[in-house]
């Protein structure tokens, strides 16, 4: 089997698919869309129910510059509030940033729960 016919099978194997997040946290991802070219991107909703969190952490890439824009869809009745030092753009539903450049976090969900578009994409060059 070839490797674009393995990463093809691989995709429809976990599109619209609640996973596990990769933090191992208590998040959720469902994957929508996903390109390896022209430009590397993903597309993700992500699911945080009560008691789940991001602990603070980055997304190392191997080549360029990670970004990610994350749109809250719903808000926590209390808690999960996104957390990074420098994002290049905020508020209140709009984050901004370089996960790979800025350590980022979630806080706990205390109530209820936080559903996120989040959408990432890496520009390949320099990692400056």
């Amino acid at each position: 089997m070839s490797t674009s016919t393995s990463v093809v099978r691989e995709y429809f194997r976990t599109v619209f698919r609640w996973q596990t997040g990769r933090q191992q946290s208590g998040y959720d991802k469902m994957l929508l869309l996903q390109s390896m070219w022209p430009l590397p991107f993903d597309v993700y909703i992500l699911r945080f129910p009560q008691g789940s969190e991001i602990a603070p952490h980055t997304d190392p890439v191997s080549l360029g510059r990670h970004y990610r824009l994350n749109i809250v869809i719903k808000r926590a009745a209390s808690g999960g509030e996104f957390v990074c030092a420098t994002p290049i753009y905020t508020s209140a539903r709009i984050k901004l940033f370089r996960p790979d450049a800025c350590e980022h976090s979630v806080t706990r969900v205390v109530r209820g729960s936080r559903y996120v578009l989040s959408i990432g994409w890496v520009r390949r060059g320099s990692a400056c």
